[in-house]
């Protein structure tokens, strides 16, 4: 029989990589989807989630037990993937319409043409690529509301601390993006039972 987590935060803070190893175990899953949510794609998901687990090591030492170390942990996902979308918007945008400079001259950049492609049948796993893809096309404030509170489960109050915003400001935001997916998805056919948690 494992040792209880309490057992196990206690001896990572103490510097055992093994506990803490067996500490993250369990949720190791929940934090590659939670950097996938907000990232979009495996790559970065991948590279984020290792990052969060590196970064939750490092400050192990500050947990206090205050919250669930899940609820801990995944704060540090979230602003492990927050810096990341900051420092990306910090870059320059590269717009599809301009030529590209090579050796050889100038050059078009050339993208794929959907327009005759033939309709998908959503089934569960497209459902929710489709749900990924609208996620990933809202604002970085709507993105990140909609992760913390949907993904992640945090509070109203907990997303307030965790960006620095009013109560009010969190709930603005989350109901716009909420209203965001609800039109595209309106638009595109109504793809998901209206009952839906996340479309309600």
């Amino acid at each position: 029989m494992g040792l209880p987590e309490e057992e196990l935060v206690s001896r990572s803070k103490a510097g055992d990589t093994v506990a803490f190893e067996n500490l993250i175990a369990q949720y190791e899953r929940q934090v590659y989807t939670v950097a996938y949510r907000f990232m979009g794609n495996h790559e970065d998901a991948s590279d984020l989630a290792q990052e969060a687990l590196v970064r939750a090591f490092q400050s192990l030492k500050n947990f206090r037990g205050e919250s669930s170390f899940k609820t801990w942990l995944y704060h540090i996902v979230a602003n492990v993937c927050r810096d990341e979308m900051r420092r990306r918007r910090r870059q320059p945008v590269i717009s599809l319409d301009e030529p590209v400079s090579t050796e050889d001259g100038e050059v078009w950049r050339q993208t794929p043409d959907w327009t005759h492609a033939p309709d998908r049948v959503f089934e569960e796993k497209e459902r929710k690529e489709y749900l990924q893809n609208l996620i990933n096309a809202l604002v970085p404030e709507y993105r990140l509301v909609i992760v913390m509170r949907e993904i992640q489960g945090f509070s109203y109050e907990e997303i307030a601390r965790e960006m620095d915003c009013s109560l009010g400001t969190v709930k603005s935001r989350l109901n716009r993006a909420r209203q965001a997916l609800r039109d595209k998805i309106r638009t595109d056919g109504e793809l998901f039972p209206a009952k839906s948690r996340l479309m309600s």
